[in-house]
């Protein structure tokens, strides 16, 4: 009986962690192609047609990417990443990422027109003497009016 190549592989490793190696290697394969994608276009080039704030970004989720796969890779061989200082590098690296949001979240929020909301509240409030005069002026209701 003659085994294939995919045969001895799984004697290589359990039979249960096949599934989560499959959708791993399915996973390198998508960030290779991430990289690939990012690393066509230069770094000058893609600064040139952002904002600061998406320059920002760009960086923290770059730095961020890279940490996290030298966590992977230190977990890999058979360091424990807690007790790294990539451990301190990436919550540094999130405090960033949480100040660009505030920014972001700060420049998305409404600003108000103070003569909007002061028309809003002004007629919004209810003024017993304004009901009087309004009331005389218009007909009551289901009444026509008589034309002259």
């Amino acid at each position: 009986m003659e085994m294939s190549e995919d045969d001895s592989n799984m004697e290589d490793y359990p039979t249960e962690i096949h599934d989560y190696l499959a959708a791993f290697e399915k996973s390198l394969g998508s960030v290779d192609e991430m990289l690939k994608t990012m690393m066509s276009v230069s770094r000058s080039e893609l600064l040139q047609k952002l904002d600061p704030l998406e320059q920002a970004k760009l960086d923290l989720v770059s730095v961020y990417t890279l940490n996290s796969m030298f966590w992977v890779y230190l977990a890999t061989q058979g360091i424990n990443p807690k007790e790294h200082p990539v451990k301190q590098e990436l919550e540094r690296i999130r405090t960033y990422m949480n100040k660009v949001k505030e920014i972001t979240d700060k420049k998305k929020a409404a600003k108000l027109d103070k003569g909007a909301a002061s028309r809003f509240v002004k007629n919004a409030l209810w003024e017993p003497n304004a009901e009087k005069a309004h009331s005389s002026k218009t007909p009551a209701k289901g009444k026509k009016r008589q034309k002259d």
